[in-house]
């Protein structure tokens, strides 16, 4: 029989009995170690294990039973704490603020401790308890906002708040506040500390935390933030969303530079903030109620508009960079918005052919008196829902009825013959003018106008001279002759707030494009001397001035509409204004 030997080493080896006895003992302590660690965790199952505590009440090896009534026989909640700060102290009841201790949910976090479901994580942290306790506070349920009205009415009383840098515009001078320090609470960590002091059942004492804050600003610095400033003055930045413009210049410009060279987030949000509210909106669907040959109730259909605030904040921070490092003096901004569509459209809803806006006329009316504003307003209803059939000639003066104080006028202001007098309807002519204005942007035909006999301050709030059109029946009238396929639709509104009409004209856009030419202002003449005009409706010894003076002069327009790249209406308009004195009332009713 063949025998394989193994060649020899010249060594002796050791028996195979004397190496696992070597392994048998070098695993021994790591056998203990399993063993107790087993009889470890055996022995405070459905107990909380050692060394954990819940507001200073030792719970280590009780049941979750034994812990709720030791936690219950052990705490009496804190009634109050008391907080500090200087020679100032201030008490916040626990009944302020609702405060609760939910016992039976901080048992079931002592117990739950090392019991996560992580078995790895459980095993290595359990030993720990042993050299290493644990502290838990009591679960607590409390009124946020109440507990947040108590910490801002002390910090109110404790704040000293820090001087932010500024810059204002003296004449052209540019005029930078330094800042200074201050004090303020740090509401933050004070909540945390009131949490832990009643969490921990601590009834004592707890020091308000302030920081210091010192914005304040160095000569380098100060002379940096002017020199920005300076490259702003006279300058201009437009944001516009069709016909809106919104206008920032001068401390407007001033408010978003930031000293250290950047723009305060908070300035440019704030003025994001702002156009957002006055741009979003959802969907519009349109309302069409159509009532005895005139529209009782209309609203457009209208896009969802949704501004892309991210994109317009870099769109205004590089607008600012360039007015600061540019040549520029006024830099405008196309506002970008998300557009949602109507689930209808305005032409579904009717069979008139309003379709669609197809002229828009504005004018503001900024220091009317309270009788002027209530004939604008009347005069505006009587124009509301208006249809124009096709082809039909629209007469203001016939649409808008007898102007007296039987149909609900009141005496202001008119020109007639050339006079400023008291009479009924003043203010109608506001009216005439911003539906003028409509229709030119429209590119009606418009069959007859007549101008004010001077300029009126009015009308040259938001325009140039020589776009007004006076009324006064039975002439001068205002008629338009609507020679689109469809009906006309007039709607007008009336912003008090800021002071300002509109009028809109729906109907079918039939690809008309109509243009205003840049009037030409010639033949200027000064005005005379001023004008005081007796007004019983103020008291004795008040002046008020109406009308500023105006120079007389020539306005002359060119007005085009085209169709097809074919001029299909051509109409120009000479205004003949007079020289006009400055017009103040004086006062002669009774002294109340």
């Amino acid at each position: 029989m063949f025998k394989f030997k193994l060649p020899s080493t010249g060594k002796k080896s050791k028996p195979l009995k004397n190496k696992f006895k070597i392994i048998n003992w070098a695993a021994f302590p790591f056998i203990i170690f399993l063993f107790l660690l087993t009889a470890y965790n055996l022995s405070f199952v459905g107990k909380v294990f050692p060394n954990i505590s819940v507001a200073a009440v030792e719970l280590g090896g009780q049941s979750q039973a034994q812990a709720l009534e030791a936690l219950e026989k052990t705490l009496t909640a804190a009634n109050k704490i008391t907080l500090l700060y200087e020679d100032k102290s201030f008490e916040i009841q626990s009944s302020e603020i609702d405060l609760k201790y939910d016992f039976e949910g901080s048992v079931k976090a002592a117990y739950g401790l090392t019991r996560t479901g992580n078995f790895f994580y459980d095993l290595v942290r359990r030993p720990g308890l042993i050299y290493r306790p644990t502290s838990l506070g009591l679960r607590l349920q409390l009124n946020e906002s109440k507990l947040e009205t108590k910490i801002d009415a002390l910090a109110k009383q404790i704040d000293i708040e820090p001087l932010y840098p500024s810059i204002k515009l003296e004449g052209k001078n540019i005029v930078v506040d330094k800042g200074r320090g201050g004090t303020v609470v740090d509401t933050t960590l004070l909540r945390t500390l009131i949490g832990q002091a009643f969490a921990f059942n601590r009834a004592g004492e707890v020091s308000i935390p302030v920081k210091n804050v010192n914005p304040a600003l160095s000569e380098a610095e100060t002379e940096s933030f002017s020199a920005r400033a300076q490259r702003l003055v006279d300058k201009k930045l437009i944001l516009r969303f069709e016909d809106q413009d919104f206008v920032y210049k001068d401390a407007g410009l001033f408010n978003l530079l930031s000293p250290n060279g950047n723009y305060y987030e908070t300035g440019v949000g704030g003025l994001i903030s702002e156009i957002t509210a006055k741009i979003n909106r959802g969907p519009q669907e349109p309302v069409f109620v159509f009532d005895s040959a005139k529209v009782s109730e209309f609203s457009p259909a209208k896009d969802g508009l949704l501004v892309k605030e991210d994109l317009l904040r870099d769109m205004l921070v590089g607008n600012l960079r360039s007015l600061e490092g540019g040549g520029e003096e006024s830099l405008t901004i196309d506002v970008p918005v998300v557009r949602t569509a109507p689930k209808t459209a305005t032409k579904d809803i009717n069979n008139l052919g309003i379709k669609e806006l197809i002229g828009k006329g504005t004018s503001r009316f900024a220091g009317s008196i309270p009788n002027r504003i209530h004939n604008i307003q009347l005069a505006t209803g009587k124009m509301k829902g208006v249809l124009i059939p096709p082809g039909e000639t629209f007469s203001f003066n016939d649409t808008l009825g007898d102007v007296s104080a039987l149909t609900g006028f009141k005496q202001a202001y008119v020109i007639k013959d050339g006079k400023t007098i008291l009479g009924d309807g003043g203010g109608v002519c506001q009216v005439s003018t911003t539906f003028f204005r409509a229709v030119l942007n429209a590119g009606l035909p418009i069959v007859e106008r007549a101008a004010h006999a001077y300029r009126v301050g009015y009308y040259e709030q938001d325009s140039a001279p020589g776009f007004d059109a006076t009324v006064y029946a039975p002439h001068p009238d205002l008629k338009v002759k609507n020679d689109t396929p469809g009906h006309l639709l007039i709607q007008p509104s009336v912003d008090l707030k800021n002071v300002t009409l509109v009028f809109e004209i729906y109907g079918t856009n039939d690809g008309r494009v109509a243009t205003v030419s840049k009037p030409v202002i010639s033949n200027r003449v000064a005005p005379g001397e001023d004008i005081y005009t007796d007004d019983p409706t103020l008291p004795a010894g008040v002046i008020k001035q109406i009308e500023h003076k105006a120079w007389g002069a020539k306005v002359v327009f060119d007005y085009q509409v085209s169709h097809g790249g074919e001029v299909i209406y051509k109409k120009t308009f000479v205004s003949n204004y007079q020289p006009w004195q400055a017009v103040y009332l004086r006062g002669t009713g009774p002294v109340k």
